[in-house]
This record gives structure tokens, sequence and C-alpha cells, in this order.
């Protein structure tokens, strides 16, 4: 087998992993060459942490940043009536799924000798950057644009990140991080192939979770699509190993006010992008979009757009039933409701809703959706 690489999936370009790299000569993308998967035996069965499936990750020198990370409940829950099952993503160090990208990617990156790493991000991502690079003795520098409210970046200052205020729009934060990517590494949980060597351990996890089968649907709220491609790159090495007769069906659910991997699997129109109470999942210009469709399409899924109506409803409901998770993840159960009800999923399918974030990290978004003030 051939060493594992970056790889450009547009052109086919491969380049050696050390050093490291976040994206391609000509500015494109990366991911990593296939990989074989792992069988059951290979599981560190004694490790209660996403790094039980170090077997199926890109070699490690030396121990990884782990807290515990991964190895989520899985709780059946009636929606819509219907069992759907939960997958309790934001039960993580840090509040969301984004640890355990965070986890494999600064563990790899440690071990090339990276020892101060750049993110731009306000929310989970930035958070679950500077958690993981303080545990790991190394330093974060956080850029986020000027006008985001400080409670979002408590966690990231509490941790001891350098935070960066960037004046302009969330997109002007990017282009400054492009920038200053000139002179520190740039560890984006969006550009860089090893955070989807995290997120793809979800797939491992399911597996494990339903007795080492494959369920028939997983939903997903979909941002950027670090969770579809995760899911989609777990599955395959899963098929591959001969562990899984087949994939599953991926699900992105996006709010219809900024909806572009939706609107492109859908073939409508692009819009112009609106605010949303999904906030974690509004990003306009996704740069793997293409890759996103991909596997949509490969796994016969679909996409859902929602309305801001329906993602409220979802993230009341849910709590209502002792599930507290901010509208971003509700977007899953929303869609979950949506598919059923369109029958293009059945009520007797094992479908896995993802959740990804905790409720606590949208305290005023829902104290709204109850009408109180905070």
């Amino acid at each position: 087998m051939d060493p594992l690489a970056y790889l450009d999936p547009r052109s086919g370009r491969t380049w050696p992993l050390d050093p490291p790299r976040w994206r391609a000569d000509d500015g494109a993308p990366l991911l990593l060459t296939d990989m074989p998967g792992l069988a059951p035996e290979a599981i560190e069965s004694g490790e209660r942490s996403l790094w039980r499936y170090r077997a199926a990750l890109p070699p490690l020198a030396g121990e990884p940043i782990s807290m515990g990370e991964g190895c989520t409940p899985l709780l059946p829950r009636a929606i819509a009536g219907a069992t759907a099952l939960l997958k309790c993503e934001w039960m993580m160090p840090t509040g969301s799924f984004k640890d355990r990208g965070a986890s494999v990617m600064l563990s790899l990156l440690r071990a090339q000798g990276v020892a101060e790493v750049l993110e731009d991000s306000s929310g989970n991502g930035g958070a679950a950057i500077a958690a993981y690079a303080a545990a790991g003795g190394m330093r974060a520098r956080i850029m986020v644009p000027a006008a985001t409210s400080p409670a979002k970046t408590v966690q990231a200052r509490a941790a001891g990140a350098e935070i960066v205020l960037v004046p302009g729009s969330r997109q002007d934060c990017a282009e400054a991080a492009l920038r200053e990517a000139e002179r520190i590494f740039y560890a984006s949980h969006n550009w860089h192939p090893f955070f989807l060597q995290g997120t793809k351990t979800l797939a491992y996890e399911l597996w494990e979770d339903l007795g080492f089968q494959a369920p028939d649907n997983v939903i997903v709220p979909c941002g950027a699509g670090s969770n579809v491609l995760g899911c989609g790159i777990g599955f395959a090495e899963l098929l591959r190993a001969g562990q899984i007769r087949s994939l599953p069906r991926l699900f992105a659910a996006q709010p219809a006010n900024c909806a572009p991997i939706a609107r492109a699997f859908l073939r409508l129109e692009p819009a112009a992008p609106q605010p949303t109470i999904a906030e974690g999942t509004a990003i306009a210009a996704p740069i793997r979009l293409r890759e996103c469709i991909g596997v949509l399409r490969q796994t016969r899924g679909g996409a859902v757009m929602l309305s801001e109506a329906e993602i409220g409803a979802a993230t009341l409901e849910l709590a209502r039933g002792g599930i507290h998770v901010e509208p971003t993840s509700a977007q899953a159960a929303a869609a979950f409701a949506r598919l059923l009800r369109a029958g293009t999923i059945r009520p007797e399918e094992r479908t896995v809703v993802v959740l990804t974030g905790s409720g606590l990290k949208a305290t005023p978004r829902i104290a709204e959706l109850l009408g109180l003030a905070v």
C-alpha cells in the first residue's frame, strides 16, 4: 500500500504528510489518501475516548492530546411518531463535536513539531482548538469578527488563547486569517484534513454502538460539512474493510436562511444568506461544497432546508424531553421529522440524529424562544 499522503481530490495530486501543510499549492482544500479501516479486534477497548480507534487514524508518534472526547451516548427518543437514535455529541469536554477533530488534528500537528496554531472561529471550533492546544502545551491564536459577543469567546480566552478581533464581516475575518497563515500554522477546523480524521471517528463509534453494523440513515447539522465528510470517510473505510454491507444514507440539515450545500444538492438557485437562529451552520461559502455534495450523492442521501420556525420548535421539543441542545443541533431533529413526513425515511429504519452542540452555548437564543429576557 502506498504511504498515507495529503490528497487534492480535484487534481489527484499528492504530497507527503511531513512537512505539515493545510492546503494545496494552488490553494485548494486537501483530504488524505484512502485508509484501510479496521476490524473490531483492532479497537483498543480499554481506551475510553475516540483514540480507541487509533488503528484507523494516521500514525501518531507519542501520546495524543486527549480529554476523553468521543464515546458519547446514543439515546432512543420518539420524534414525530417514530424512534430516532440521538447521538449526543455535545457531551464532550468543550461542549461540541468539534473536540473530535481538535484532538486528532492537534495531536498529529504537535507530533510534527507545530507549537503554535492559528484558527478563525467565534464559536465551537475556536473553543475546541483553544482547549486542546492548552491541554497539549501549544499556543493558540483565534481570530474572530470584532462584532462578536464577548460571551462567545470567553471559553477560548479562559483556555489561554489569544483572541484577535478583526474589523468587518465573518468573511473579512477568514481573509485576515489567510494572511496571518503566512507566519503561524493555520490549523483551521474548516481547512485541515487532519480535522476530518477526527470527525470520521463518529462513523466508527456508531458502528460499534450498533453492534458493529451501520445505521440506515444519519442526519447531521451541516455548515462547512465536516460531519458529512467525516462520516463519508469513516463509513467508506468500514465498507472497504468488509465490516459493513452498505453505506448509510447521509442527510445534511441546513437553515433555509443559509443553505449553500442543500441548495446545490437540490439544484436550486443560490440565495444571499440571511441571519438564522442556527448560527453554527451559517457558512455562506463552504470550501468543500463539491466534496459534500459528492458524499450525499454517493450515499443516496439528501439535504433538507429548514425554516426558522421549524428549528425553534425542534429546539424546545427536545428540551422538553430533557435534551438541551443549541438550535444548530436541533436542525437534525427537525430534518428527521420532515424526512419522515415525506416518506424519504421510514419509521422502522435505524436513523441516527446527530446533536452537535450543548444548549448552554446558546442560552440567549433559547431564552428568546421561551420569551424570556436575559
